[in-house]
């Protein structure tokens, strides 16, 4: 049995559809969930987090019904952690603080355990000499930082991430990285993100999600190799291009379409697939400038 299994899962919020009969399941490691804004990420997410419950489907974590008893739904939560794409502070609160009123909330009732632990993933996400001071006070990258340590807490089996990464410099997201790859050996991790080189550099295996269905389910190297032939660089931009900007090389990276005349072909990255896979909803993504 896979630490998740998503059957059938629908979801709408009125007359939107936001999952359509999405078949998913995961088990050890780091899972990639890629998609355009309005895809349905975040509502798998929550779902999966035991935030908001489907339509229709089946789900089962951990081998237990997150609809079932309140009983099966605290011992499926015990060994949960989340970070939500936006979460909330008391303003009067330390980091340490905030990171031990989560951990009451998870029944760490005994104070020596709780606050060793709580010390353990301020340390594991590098705030461990910033844990005095008041979330207000710390830096947008930080206060992302405090929120990732209390989904941490007690080694939880299955982690929902949604947009780690916000808010943190190229130095923070190496830590994350890190910190990362070394906990997915024993827990089930599940990533939102728009950055693809995050994705590229952590996960074997990627989802990518639009309209509420899935697009694609499979390896990273997988996906890449669907670009392959299709990715040039030239000194015009593609007359016909899903997508093309000019770099700082002072050539165009063209994606898509027919090869541009003296064109050159590229290595196919992770991004480039994902434009391609989105097809025409690519011109409305985020590409470089």
């Amino acid at each position: 049995m896979n630490t998740v299994e998503l059957t059938g899962v629908t979801k709408a919020y009125g007359s939107t559809r936001a999952l359509d009969a999405v078949d998913l399941s995961f088990d050890r490691g780091i899972t990639g969930l890629l998609g355009p804004n309005g895809a349905g990420k975040t509502t798998l997410l929550r779902i999966v987090a035991t935030s908001i419950a489907a339509d229709g489907g089946e789900v089962r974590l951990l081998d237990r019904d997150p609809h079932g008893s309140q009983a099966e739904v605290t011992a499926i939560r015990r060994q949960l952690g989340y970070l939500p794409q936006e979460l909330g502070y008391p303003a009067d609160m330390t980091a340490f603080g905030f990171v031990e009123y989560v951990a009451v909330l998870k029944e760490w009732n005994d104070r020596r355990r709780r606050h060793a632990e709580v010390r353990r993933v301020l340390e594991l996400v590098g705030l461990g000499d910033l844990a005095t001071k008041r979330v207000a006070r710390l830096s947008g990258g930080q206060r992302r930082r405090v929120a990732l340590a209390q989904a941490l807490l007690g080694d939880p089996r299955i982690l929902v991430l949604d947009e780690p990464t916000t808010g943190l410099d190229p130095t923070q997201r190496a830590d994350l990285r890190r910190t990362l790859s070394v906990i997915a050996g024993g827990c089930a991790v599940l990533l939102s993100t728009h950055q693809t080189e995050d994705v590229a550099a952590l996960c074997e295996r990627v989802v990518v999600l639009a309209s509420g269905t899935v697009r694609f389910d499979g390896t990273v190297t997988d996906l890449v190799a669907t670009a392959v032939g299709r990715v040039w660089t030239c000194d015009e931009p593609g007359p016909d291009a899903l997508v093309s900007w000019r770099t700082g090389t002072g050539r165009h990276h063209v994606v898509g379409g027919t090869p541009p005349p003296g064109a050159d072909p590229a290595e196919p990255t992770l991004e480039d697939a994902y434009l391609l896979m989105l097809g025409v909803d690519a011109r409305a993504a985020h590409v470089p400038a």
